[in-house]
């Protein structure tokens, strides 16, 4: 009987055994069969099963790990993160083709099942079709009409700096983080635009949203997100930093919402005082509707990539900036000479004057090709099959356009890992824009916010050149390494601020 007993129980166990391994191989061919990659497809390194090439990348610099799978696979190569296939664009010439000579075939945004979660397909950074249009078309009339990228935008951006330098006065040259300072002096200004008020330095409310928005694009960048977009239906029930990116994204809207039930309150359809007040009165005009994109959540959702788009880039590229004057103190005394030679100690600085200032701008468009705050820019997807190069990409495939491999070829730039200025000057000493120079990526997705960054830089950089000499406390050397995110920040550091 024992041995009868033990026979069965050996039987049971290889069937067992047989079933899991049968199960197991299954699967994999399955994978294998689904996912190989079709006929005239970029190549591209061998992917495991089910995961496919999620840990071939390093999510702590991915764009450093697609440079050097560019130089064995090709300017244009794919990978697959789950059973999301991906085609990785390096160097200008493949950037070009795709997203403007091609760019309608890859204007859409793909449907990332944590973005999806969060944005539900509105606002206007990640939409697609004909609400895109609508809300991109909407927040560029609104924001022009406030002054977007106007010279009356001016003084706006200039009393924002006297607020901040006020504030950095208030340290007497002493070390300090400007992290929280910066970050709130730049999102006032989109906070004028879209709330109609600026919120002040000490705002506990406000300094918690910077830390939320900081937090927030960290966690966007890392491993959690990709294996949620990848095995949205897992992740959904495992706790971890992909939850809390959900959570942090739920306080901003809450925070968006508090200030729109304010505007509600005192909303005049006749006296319209910011972009929520114009949006509220659309909202009214279009009521009734059926085709009517224009409501209370998507204007929350809208106001959200305001906030990303028009500030988070402009205060990393400032804070960039203080590191590399500190880093390069010749360089710093070069602006600042040329500054107070154009336009002195005491005006302030206008956008007339970029012209005058031809070293000084090639020092802010040098610190944001370096600085490459947006590496990868965000993604597009294909909307039909489209020729790129040498092959055919299907529908629906993730495109990445690696900004880095353009910001950073030798083929481009002399000195690529080099901080020089002169990558933007002629012989002459005349500013120069490089084709090559594409920090705000290119094409019809191309930054919301480009002009009302390339403003606020210019008047920002200057306004603190002509005021302040910045340096590392004594004994301290500048560390110009970057924190992994969905934008490239400088690590934390303490810097010295002398007025002039």
């Amino acid at each position: 009987m024992d041995l009868f007993s033990s026979t069965v129980g050996l039987l049971l166990e290889w069937d067992l055994k047989s079933l899991l391994l049968f199960i197991s191989v299954f699967i994999i061919t399955a994978d294998y069969i689904k996912n190989r990659r079709p006929v005239g497809f970029p190549p591209g390194p061998a992917a495991l099963p089910i995961v496919g090439n999620i840990f071939t990348v390093d999510l702590n610099r991915p764009h450093e790990s697609f440079l050097k799978l560019a130089a064995e696979y090709g300017d244009l190569y794919s990978l697959r993160f789950g059973q999301q296939w991906i085609v990785v664009l390096n160097g200008y010439k493949a950037l070009k083709e795709a997203l403007v000579t091609k760019g309608d075939s890859v204007i859409d945004r793909p449907h990332l099942p944590l973005q999806d979660e969060i944005a539900k397909g509105l606002g206007v950074i990640f939409s697609n079709g004909t609400n895109w249009k609508e809300q991109r078309r909407f927040a560029l009339s609104t924001l022009r009409y406030f002054g977007f990228g106007k010279k009356s935008l001016e003084p706006v951006i200039l009393n924002e700096f006297a607020h901040c330098a006020e504030e950095l006065r208030s340290f007497k040259g002493k070390p300090f983080d400007p992290h929280l300072i910066v970050n709130n002096t730049v999102a006032n200004i989109i906070c004028h635009l879209v709330f109609g008020r600026r919120f002040e330095y000490g705002d506990e409310k406000f300094r918690k949203l910077m830390l939320l928005f900081d937090r927030a694009l960290q966690i966007e960048a890392s491993v959690w997100a990709q294996l949620y977009n990848s095995f949205p239906p897992i992740m959904r029930c495992l706790p971890g930093p992909h939850q809390t990116l959900k959570r942090i994204w739920r306080e901003v809207q809450d925070f968006i919402g508090e200030e729109l039930e304010e505007h509600k309150r005192r909303w005049d359809p006749a006296d319209a005082r910011d972009y929520i007040d114009l949006y509220l009165t659309e909202i009214q005009k279009t009521k009734g509707q059926q085709d009517s994109m224009f409501d209370e959540e998507n204007l929350i959702m809208c106001v959200l990539d305001l906030f990303v788009a028009g500030s988070e880039t402009t205060s990393t590229t400032l804070r960039w900036a203080f590191l590399y004057m500190a880093k390069h103190p010749e360089i710093q005394e070069k602006v600042q000479s040329e500054i107070h030679r154009v336009i002195g100690k005491s005006r302030p600085p206008c956008t007339e004057d970029r012209a005058e200032l031809p070293y000084t701008d090639a020092v802010i468009h040098e610190v944001q090709r370096i600085g490459n705050i947006a590496p990868l820019a965000l993604p597009h997807a294909t909307n039909k099959d489209v020729q790129l190069g040498d092959f055919t990409v299907p529908k629906g495939v993730l495109i990445i356009p690696n900004l880095t491999s353009v910001l950073f070829d030798q083929r481009e730039w002399e000195t690529p890992h080099t901080f020089n200025p002169g990558h933007f000057l002629n012989n002459d000493g005349k500013f120069v824009k490089r084709a090559a120079f594409v920090p705000f990526s290119a094409g019809k997705r191309l930054c919301l916010g480009e002009n009302l960054a390339r403003m606020e830089l210019f008047l920002f950089f200057t306004s603190f050149m002509q005021h302040f000499s910045f340096s590392m406390p004594a004994g301290v050397e500048p560390v110009l390494e970057y924190r992994g995110g969905l934008t490239l920040a400088p690590k934390p550091y303490r810097i010295c601020v002398q007025a002039l």
